[in-house]
C-alpha cells in the first residue's frame, strides 16, 4: 500500500458493503470489508433492480455482468387475488430506459458479482468478523478505530474512513445513533426461486385482504416468488410449505401453482424490519452509514438493493474520489448526508405509503374501495410517480 494511500473499513460484506468497497477502490483507496459471516454469502431469494440500481451498477462497471446474470423483464400491473385485472401497465421489458422495466436478478448471482469486483480490485476480505465497536475520530484530527471479534481473539485498526453498511441492526449505527432502533413493519414474508419455464416473465402483483403476492423472473428456467403478509412477530409455523400453501388456497390458479411447486428446502421466510425515523445523519466524525444501516426500508417500496447500490457510488464518487484529490472528509461527508439522506428517506416514506395501500389493507369493504380506485386510475399517472426515484443521475 502507498504511503499516502488512503484506508478505508467496511462494516458488512453485503450489496452496500460491497459496492462501497469496490467504490472505493475504485477512487484510489485501500479498502478492508469485515463480514461476521464465515464466509462472502448472500442469502436470498430474487431482486428486482430498477432502472436507477441498473444506473449505479454502471457507474460500477458492473452493468454488463449482471445483465448476464439477470433478466430483464418489467412490471405488469396488479391482479385482485381471484386474478382479476386492476390495473395492466404497458409491456416495456425491451425499453432499458423505461420507468416500468426492471433487471431481475437472484440475489446470490448479484452478490458474486459484486465480490469478483471486490476481489479484482484489491479490496481486502475478511470473514468471521463481528464489529464490536467503533470510535469514529475526527475528520482533520484523530483517525477512527474499528474494533472486531474473531474466533482467535479481539482486533482493531484505524482507518481514515469507516462505511457502516452493517445491515438493519447495525452494530456501527447502534454505537452512533443509539436511540435509532429497527421497528417490525406488522408483516413477514415467504420467499423461494423454483425452476420454472412458463409463467410469463413480467412482474405481476396480486393483492389480497392483508396480503401481496408477487412474481418475476430471475433467469429464463426460474421464476422468484414472495408472499408478503400481516402477521404478528416471531410467529411460528409447524410447516412453513403447509402455510403458505394454506394462505393462498383459494387464490388466483397460478399463485397457487407456484406455491404448490415449491420444495420445502426452497422456501424462506423472514419478519421484515426498517428504519421508518432513521439517524439524524447519515455521517458522524469519520464514518458514514450505508444501505440498511442507514435506511431499512420495507420491499413494497422495491428500492432495498437498489438504493444500497446507490449509496455505493456515492461514497466512492462524493468522499473517495474527492478526499483522494484534497478535498476536506468533514465536507465530503457532509455533501453525502445532504445528498442521500433525504432521497432516502423519501424512499422509505413510499414503501410506508404503498404498504398501507397494498399489504395492509384488510378484507371487506376496504379491499373493494381499494380495487375499485385502482381499476379507475390511469397506468400513465401511475407509472410517472415512480419516475423520481428510478430516474437517478450519479454524481
Amino acid at each position: 500500500m502507498a504511503a499516502d494511500q488512503r484506508t478505508a473499513v467496511v462494516a458488512g460484506g453485503g450489496i452496500a458493503g460491497l459496492a462501497s468497497a469496490i467504490a472505493l477502490a475504485q477512487a484510489g483507496w485501500h479498502a478492508t470489508v469485515l463480514e461476521r459471516a464465515p464466509a462472502f454469502a448472500e442469502v436470498g431469494a430474487g431482486v428486482a433492480l430498477s432502472g436507477n440500481g441498473v444506473t449505479a451498477l454502471g457507474a460500477l462497471r458492473l452493468d454488463a455482468a449482471v445483465r448476464a446474470a439477470g433478466y430483464q423483464t418489467a412490471t405488469a400491473g396488479y391482479q385482485d387475488m381471484r386474478g382479476r385485472w386492476l390495473m395492466r401497465l404497458p409491456d416495456t421489458r425491451n425499453d432499458p430506459d423505461a420507468v416500468t422495466t426492471l433487471l431481475c436478478v437472484h440475489r446470490q448471482r448479484l452478490h458474486a458479482v459484486l465480490l469478483t469486483a471486490a476481489q479484482a480490485a484489491g479490496v481486502e476480505l475478511v470473514t468471521g468478523a463481528e464489529v464490536a465497536s467503533v470510535n469514529p475520530g475526527v475528520p482533520g484530527g484523530e483517525e477512527a478505530t474499528v474494533t472486531w471479534h474473531t474466533s482467535g481473539g479481539t482486533q482493531a485498526t484505524e482507518a481514515d474512513l469507516v462505511v457502516g453498511a452493517d445491515g438493519v441492526r447495525s452494530a456501527v449505527r447502534a454505537g452512533l445513533f443509539p436511540a435509532i432502533r429497527p421497528h417490525y413493519g406488522g408483516s413477514t414474508s415467504w420467499r423461494a426461486v423454483i425452476p420454472d419455464a412458463a409463467t410469463d416473465g413480467r412482474v405481476a402483483q396480486v393483492l389480497g385482504p392483508g396480503t401481496e403476492f408477487g412474481a418475476l423472473r430471475v433467469s429464463d428456467s426460474e421464476v422468484y416468488w414472495y408472499g408478503y403478509f400481516r402477521s404478528p412477530e416471531g410467529a411460528v409455523f409447524p410447516d412453513e410449505l403447509a402455510a403458505a400453501r394454506a394462505h393462498f388456497a383459494d387464490w388466483a390458479p397460478w399463485v397457487r401453482d407456484l406455491v404448490a411447486a415449491t420444495p420445502a428446502e426452497r422456501l424462506m421466510r423472514h419478519d421484515v424490519y426498517h428504519l421508518p425515523d432513521g439517524p439524524p445523519s447519515y455521517a458522524s466524525g469519520r464514518v458514514v452509514l450505508a444501505g440498511d444501516a442507514a435506511h431499512a426500508c420495507l420491499p413494497t417500496a422495491g428500492q432495498g438493493a437498489a438504493t444500497a447500490l446507490e449509496d455505493g457510488v456515492c461514497v466512492g464518487r462524493m468522499i473517495g474520489a474527492p478526499v483522494r484529490s484534497g478535498a476536506d472528509l468533514a465536507a465530503t461527508l457532509v455533501t453525502y448526508d445532504r445528498a442521500r439522506r433525504p432521497r432516502c428517506q423519501e424512499i422509505v416514506r413510499t414503501g410506508i405509503m404503498v404498504a398501507r395501500f397494498g399489504a395492509d389493507v384488510r378484507g371487506g369493504w376496504r379491499q373493494t374501495a381499494r380495487n375499485t380506485l385502482l381499476r379507475l386510475t390511469p397506468p400513465g399517472p401511475a407509472m410517472r410517480l415512480g419516475a423520481p426515484i428510478v430516474r437517478w443521475t450519479p454524481p
